[in-house]
């Protein structure tokens, strides 16, 4: 079994742990392996970039400790608890409530004002009655998160009145705004600009940083690895032997 080695085990508090992950996608009559064994944690508070060349099984690692997917085999426990074998209902409250999460393709209604996206969360959290109660507490809530992420002045714009980088803040905010223990990133500066890409970097280590916020970020750029606390390289579906915490 391949495993990966926490920085400290004396200070190592998993908030997610995923142990021997296997999942194979079928196409057609052929089985293309893709997590092959893959055991991988995250502490309280950690940033961790997991990196690998295409088709390593990056994203869907991701996706399987997001439960947007299952594994074959193995297991994933989220503050202690298996969330792998949730039922569907269950894996919807988990990423309503605990586990935000952002892609390289932003993913906004482009019906809705940049604050409307924000809040689009909530208004599926709760029943009508249950949100226009609180619509004003959320409302502000959305606003200082715009305003951490710099979107104050974008407010009342629709999605196609947004720059990327303009975009990706936006699912940024609208990611944290079921307040979230983890927060998985699935290539967020993929479809940016280098110095666009330096500003969303930048706007998740302050949430890091500021809020102790859990984040795992794929990326296939070794620079924005080496910012993470901990880099995770995946080869061929599994973590690479000596995998320790970035410098």
């Amino acid at each position: 079994m391949q495993t990966e080695t926490p920085p400290s085990a004396a200070v190592f508090s998993p908030l997610l742990a995923a142990q021997n992950i296997y999942k194979t996608y079928r196409k057609g009559a052929n089985e293309v392996p893709v997590l092959k064994g893959v055991d991988f944690a995250v502490a309280r508070g950690e940033l961790v970039s997991i990196v690998g060349q295409s088709g390593s099984g990056k994203s869907t690692l991701l996706h399987l400790l997001g439960t947007l997917d299952r594994p074959d085999e193995g297991e994933i426990y989220f503050e202690g608890h298996r969330i792998d074998n949730l039922a569907p209902a269950g894996c919807d409250l988990l990423r309503n409530r605990h586990i935000g999460m952002i892609f390289q393709s932003y993913h906004l209604l482009p019906e809705l004002s940049t604050l409307e996206n924000v809040l689009a969360p909530l208004m599926i959290r709760h029943s009508t009655l249950g949100y226009w109660g609180k619509r004003r507490e959320y409302r502000q809530r959305a606003a200082e998160l715009l305003d951490t992420v710099g979107l104050s002045h974008r407010l009342t714009h629709k999605p196609r009145e947004l720059s990327g980088g303009e975009m990706q803040r936006a699912a940024i905010a609208r990611a944290l705004m079921a307040k979230p223990k983890l927060l998985l990133a699935d290539e967020p500066t993929g479809n940016l600009d280098r110095q666009t890409g330096e500003e969303i970097l930048e706007v998740l280590h302050q949430l890091n940083a500021e809020r102790s916020l859990s984040i795992v970020m794929v990326t296939h750029d070794p620079a924005i690895a080496a910012r993470a606390d901990r880099t995770v390289h995946l080869v061929e579906g599994r973590v690479e032997q000596g995998d320790r915490a970035a410098a």
